[in-house]
């Protein structure tokens, strides 16, 4: 797995917006200019500049990715018939710790993939600890016996941080749901605007 080396809050800041939507994040949505006492200089950036933009918040978003796992993503969505980045979309939010995270079973992203490499979930009745693990339409998806009682896992449910996408199933009293559907990018509830088309032009330069 990989180690995150800093605080997700240290993401927000440096791409100077609240990826996750969390109200404990110290960077505000509202604002269009970056952090520090000399954010709100403004400079125009290169097109290079905004499609760098684009892909680091795309790829903070769903967190420990590594560069050479988002590009493997990456070619994997350009090898898939149709638009390349809705593909790009759809192999993102079919992992298994993004579907935990939008089924409310745990509070981030983070502590999904935590979830997962511990062995607390279930993918059709089978143990998975591999958090990148796809899932496909009617997958189903549960915790493990004491998993369901964890203090993390039960606020995450009663949160009201965020809703349950309906392309995702839960029943958070047997903590137990499945995978409707592949989302589409207007499907998918991001607290910030992502732009995987200029992800895919900017692997494609």
């Amino acid at each position: 797995m990989s180690k995150r080396q800093s605080s997700k809050y240290k993401i927000n800041r440096r791409l100077g917006q609240n990826l996750w939507g969390r109200a404990k994040s110290p960077i505000s949505n509202d604002r269009d200019y970056g952090p520090g006492a000399h954010g709100q200089r403004r400079r125009k950036p290169s097109d290079y500049g905004i499609q760098l933009h684009a892909k680091q918040r795309l790829k903070g978003y769903y967190g420990n990715i590594t560069e050479r796992q988002f590009r493997n993503i990456y070619q994997e969505a350009m090898r898939r018939r149709g638009d390349s980045s809705e593909a790009l979309i759809g192999l993102l939010e079919s992992r298994i710790d993004a579907i935990v995270y939008r089924m409310k079973l745990a509070p981030t992203v983070f502590a999904a993939r935590q979830l997962v490499s511990h062995g607390h979930v279930l993918v059709n009745g089978k143990r998975v600890t591999i958090s990148s693990q796809r899932l496909d339409e009617g997958d189903t998806v549960e915790l493990k016996g004491n998993a369901k009682q964890m203090a993390l896992v039960l606020a995450a449910t009663q949160s009201a941080e965020r809703d349950v996408p309906d392309y995702v199933e839960i029943d958070h009293t047997a903590m137990k749901g499945k995978l409707v559907r592949v989302p589409k990018l207007a499907d998918v509830p991001y607290p910030v605007k992502m732009e995987p088309n200029l992800v895919v032009e900017f692997y494609s330069r």
